[in-house]
């Protein structure tokens, strides 16, 4: 698709959060909201014309690698927020985009993400075949107080669960899409701390793909701070999340 008439390096797009992706207590879910901002990350790669039906012609996709949220307040059902999005960095295989969430004129949501070009036939980065000089991007304006960074892994960690990947779990990349990960993992944290909104901020570090029929196991170290998960297959590491309460 060419590039839209109303493209901007800066995208702004209201959502209105519906009751399905509400938690009982009529708040947006954790992974609602990382719903939210990848959709609004795809609608910007969308208008600037490096959308995933763009990147398909050269068998290309953009994965999440890293990402990171910090979370002042959750909207609830019927609140009507704005997502803002902007590349921080874009170059070869490797960008970093940032986004932003607002309700009523204030920031609640900051989030800095981490995207890998991924050959969806090779399956394997490879340097972004589209051009994209187009975006201007903004190196000095961030979206979080911290950036993302690497997960440490205690080796004393707990076996939690184990799980076989089902179709339900897999996206248009035909992998297990991101938010699934964070999904697995809040099923086994405590429901009063989810539901008391005490999470400040959160942090995903994904390693290897997993795909239908992959068995996996999922493995958790808690301490009074945070709360670190992190999902195995074959005793090798493909995903960490760590929890940071407030």
């Amino acid at each position: 698709m060419p590039i839209a008439s109303n493209f901007t390096s800066i995208l702004s797009k209201d959502w209105e959060i519906n009751f399905t992706q509400c938690m009982p207590n009529g708040y947006l879910k954790y992974t609602d909201l990382c719903n939210i901002l990848q959709l609004t990350a795809a609608a910007h790669s969308d208008l600037g014309g490096i959308s995933f039906t763009d990147m398909q012609e050269f068998d290309q996709a953009w994965v999440l690698s890293r990402m990171r949220v910090e979370i002042t307040a959750l909207p609830k059902w019927r609140d009507i927020v704005t997502v803002k999005t902007w590349i921080i960095s874009l170059e070869n295989s490797r960008s970093v985009r940032a986004l932003e969430m607002y309700l009523n004129g204030d920031k609640i949501v900051g989030s800095e993400t981490f995207w890998a070009v991924f050959n969806t036939k090779k399956r394997r980065p490879e340097p972004l075949a589209l051009p994209y000089q187009h975006f201007k991007l903004y190196p000095d304006t961030k979206a979080t107080q911290e950036s993302f960074s690497k997960i440490t892994i205690n080796p004393e960690k707990e076996i939690v669960f184990e799980k076989t990947v089902f179709l339900s779990d897999l996206d248009i990349v035909n992998h297990v899409n991101n938010v699934k990960y964070l999904e697995w993992c809040m099923d086994h944290v405590h429901p009063k701390m989810i539901l008391a909104q005490k999470l400040k901020s959160f942090e995903m570090n994904f390693m290897k793909e997993l795909s239908l029929q992959d068995k996996v196991v999922l493995h958790e170290n808690i301490s009074e701070e945070s709360a670190v998960f992190s999902i195995t297959k074959d005793d090798k590491n493909c995903f960490a999340l760590q929890l940071n309460w407030k």
